[in-house]
């Protein structure tokens, strides 16, 4: 299907269709010529109310409404979410947090984060560069250095903005940036913004990739690969040695967004690296987020010291940006001490999403690529169902979250289980026994966006 979609993810023409009984006014493109003369200039002071594309988002409400589906995303939850979480009064098996190693609400990492903040206060008020830095920022960053075992880290305060700033400042009109199709927006949106030219290339693809730099690499001036440690999506990962081979080959830069690879690939949960055998001094860029196994928020990038003086001193996102919360730097600092004092969170983590996979498969239930490290996608290939059946779960106790369009291609629409070390082996039997049991049912029962379709057709009035 074809045409702009928004959250239930239809195209424009079935759309349309659900909706035709609804409108009391044809399409603006049915009103001619003179009608489109007549239309009142636009306003200066319109409203954002107005914006087609927050009208695009109501139509799919309406279509939701229309069929009885709720909406699935912002759910209110109360509490710490890990294995569990609290949802309108109620403890739900829970698969939709990042809480990998369930270090969130851990009382160690709550110590500290109480104790910087009487220390420091809640927030150190201004950019580090004019106001200064704190030690604790500084061993935090020389924390993360030492996980990687080189030289140097910076922490931003936003992870997406981690990737934006990085990419978007080092990386310039005349370069060449390639990446796999997966990667995340925020790897996208800091090449988009650095005005070079961007390739991708077919996910996990090592071959594909090498034509593209045979090809163009000795065109440009300087050459970035990004790529991720585990792929949020679809909880696979790339072949890290050789993209290290091909670096060696093709002089380009080589970054690895570990955002959610950190704490749970390789045997104590040192990333990627660890897990393919890589000397993680062969990657250039290391980049990783604060949010997830570290239970804060913010990034880092770590590397040379070189790469690191000219972040901290010239890119916009560190620069301009508040220096990373006292709390937020002690608490990271915490969850590095129990990862290293306890590997055996990571274990019981890669036992539980290798028991989900390994359960999911014998209820028939597809679950793509996944290596079952921490990140289980359960594919449904509609958007709607996907929807409802996110709903149908979380009536029956398990809150799992729907991924659609245009986050994936409609035909790859999907449930996505976030697995801790925290769920019991109960729990996550249960949870595949009733994914497997509301998938049947709603595919038996067509239900999805051609049914939507027909459902419409069938109401419009002659």
């Amino acid at each position: 299907m074809t045409g702009r979609r928004g959250i239930g993810a239809l195209s424009r023409s079935a759309k349309d269709g659900i909706l035709g009984a609804l409108r009391t006014t044809p399409k603006p493109e049915a009103r001619g010529e003179a009608a489109q003369a007549a239309r009142p200039a636009r306003k200066r002071n319109d409203r954002f109310a107005d914006l087609q594309e927050l009208k695009d988002i109501k139509t799919q409400q309406a279509v939701t409404d229309l069929l009885g589906v709720t909406n699935p995303f912002f759910r209110l939850h109360d509490g710490v979410a890990g294995a569990t979480t609290h949802i309108d009064g109620r403890t739900d098996i829970n698969f939709a947090s990042y809480n990998y190693l369930g270090l969130n609400g851990h009382p160690e990492v709550a110590a500290a984060a109480k104790a910087a903040i009487d220390h420091y206060g809640v927030s150190v008020s201004a950019s580090r560069l004019v106001a200064g830095e704190r030690p604790i920022h500084r061993e935090l960053e020389r924390r993360i250095a030492d996980f990687y075992e080189v030289e140097a880290a910076v922490a931003f305060v936003s992870g997406h903005a981690t990737n934006v700033a990085a990419i978007g400042h080092l990386m310039r009109p005349k370069d060449l940036i390639v990446y796999d199709s997966l990667a995340h927006n925020s790897i996208v949106v800091g090449a988009t913004l650095s005005g070079a030219t961007r390739r991708l290339f077919p996910h996990n693809d090592i071959d594909a990739l090498e034509e593209i730099l045979a090809q163009q690499s000795h065109a440009h001036e300087r050459v970035l690969v990004a790529v991720e440690g585990l792929y949020s999506m679809d909880g696979d990962f790339p072949d890290l040695a050789r993209l290290v081979s091909l670096r060696d080959r093709y002089g380009f830069w080589l970054m690895v967004d570990e955002a959610h690879s950190l704490g749970v690939l390789g045997k104590t949960g040192h990333g990627v690296a660890e897990e393919c055998g890589v000397d993680p001094r062969d990657v250039d860029i290391w980049m990783g987020t604060l949010s997830k196994t570290l239970s804060g928020c913010g990034g880092f990038i770590a590397g040379s010291a070189a790469l690191v003086e000219y972040l901290k001193f010239t890119a916009p996102g560190f620069v301009y940006s508040v220096g990373m919360p006292p709390a937020v730097a002690a608490a990271a600092i915490a969850c590095f001490d129990l990862l290293e004092r306890e590997p055996e969170r990571v274990a019981q983590l890669r036992a539980n999403g290798l028991r989900f996979v390994e359960k999911a498969k014998e209820a028939g239930l597809d679950v793509g690529s996944s290596t079952g490290l921490a990140i289980v996608p359960v594919m449904v290939g509609d958007s709607l169902r996907a929807v409802h059946l996110s709903n149908r779960l979380l009536e029956r106790g398990v809150n799992a979250l729907p991924i659609i369009h245009p986050a994936v291609p409609e035909r790859s629409a999907r449930l996505r289980f976030f697995i801790t070390s925290e769920h019991t082996p109960e729990q996550i039997d249960e949870a595949v026994a009733i994914t497997a049991d509301e998938h049947a049912k709603l595919a038996k029962a067509g239900f999805g966006i051609k049914m939507a379709a027909a459902l419409a057709k069938a109401t419009r009035p002659s």
